[in-house]
């Protein structure tokens, strides 16, 4: 699947890096709106085939975000991360009970890959960052895990945290339902609530 990436000839307002890149679906947005990519991550062989013949980067796509050192990611302004949904879906969770396997932070492949978020983010402190998962993330083990990630994120990495349920349906043919969790290191009139969407 080759998607248009937007081509900027302007110097970039912002960096930003994209963790979990898969094809490159979030970082479109943010160049179109004028943000440079620094630092891409993404594990999967041919997600990654498809990323590069989607955008010319100059840097590196790197692979495993758990074999980067937070110290090799390069610096930036915001943090992109749509995070392996697998763990706290309601397919995910089923199949893995099914099986006897653990599941949320308890799946050690998967399941804990918030925290490699959590240590870009503890290291770099960018001014930005954005998360994406399934809306069952919000009822995973009766609520406790995005609580534990709500916790983190706004008591431990002190962000300013916001987030919401959004429905694709106004872009895609297709419900897509996702929880967006932003966070802004300095305190930013911001909210969920006031956008239009369609």
């Amino acid at each position: 699947m080759e998607i248009t990436a937007p081509r900027t000839t302007t110097e970039a307002s912002f960096t930003f890096i994209d963790l979990f890149a898969g094809i490159g679906g979030m970082r479109l947005g943010f160049e179109t709106i004028g943000g440079e990519c620094v630092f891409t991550s993404e594990w999967d062989r041919f997600a990654q085939q498809t990323y590069q013949a989607n955008f010319n980067d100059s840097h590196e796509l790197h692979g495993d975000i758990t074999e980067i050192d937070a110290s090799s990611v390069s610096d930036h302004e915001v943090l992109l991360a749509g995070f392996p949904c697998q763990p706290f879906s309601i397919a995910g969770v089923s199949k893995k009970k099914a099986l006897g396997m653990p599941h949320g932070f308890l799946d050690k492949t998967q399941g804990t890959l918030f925290y490699d978020i959590v240590r870009v983010l503890a290291f770099h402190r960018p001014r930005a960052f954005l998360l994406e998962n399934v809306k069952h993330l919000l009822r995973h083990d009766r609520g406790n895990t995005f609580e534990v990630i709500i916790r983190v994120l706004r008591d431990e990495l002190e962000y300013h945290v916001n987030w919401q349920v959004l429905d694709a349906k106004g872009w895609v043919p297709q419900h897509r339902e996702r929880v967006f969790i932003v966070g802004f290191r300095d305190r930013k009139d911001f909210d969920f609530a006031d956008l239009s969407l369609p």
